[in-house]
């Protein structure tokens, strides 16, 4: 596959930094995905730097969503140029279940029951979010309010703590 080109200045939507995609930058994505709806999962480089992101529509035009660890290592932030080179990524994006929820889940058959009814991407969401802990401590605790709140315990708990 060959790399899709092209240079925009980055700009925000809230608090969002990100940069527009030109259409022939993306009728050639639409090629490479074979499809033109949907988030595109995609992996290059924004000033050279490697990056593995989704471009997405939003508000009628595509774009690529420039995170803070995205500008960071291209030394690049709000106003300046961003030159992107990108294309279809393939691989899979597999999220594990870290070992103590999965241990906990079994102890807890209600919320075990209640995280197979969610959709696979809220799965994702919650393992993301628990392999991003950084202590066991704070998994730990972490792991308690989830399964409290897939056991009905805290219904509102969950989308407060993936907010932060």
């Amino acid at each position: 596959m060959k790399p899709i080109k092209f240079t925009a200045v980055i700009f925000k939507i809230g608090i969002n930094p990100l940069v527009d995609i030109p259409d022939r930058a993306m009728n050639a994505l639409f090629k490479q995905a074979g499809k033109n709806k949907g988030p595109i999962p995609v992996n290059g480089t924004v000033n050279g730097k490697d990056f593995i992101q989704h471009v997405v529509k939003y508000r009628g035009a595509w774009r690529l969503y420039l995170y803070g660890v995205m500008r960071r290592a291209a030394g690049i932030d709000v106003g300046d140029t961003a030159h992107v080179e990108f294309m279809v990524d393939t691989m899979p994006r597999i999220v594990t279940m870290h070992e103590l929820f999965a241990k906990t889940l079994e102890k807890h058959p209600k919320a075990k029951s209640e995280f197979l009814r969610r959709t696979p991407s809220r799965q994702k969401d919650i393992n993301r979010y628990l392999n991003s802990m950084k202590t066991e401590a704070s998994l730990l605790r972490n792991i308690d309010r989830v399964i409290a709140h897939l056991s009905g315990k805290n219904p509102k708990v969950l989308s407060a703590l993936m907010q932060r």
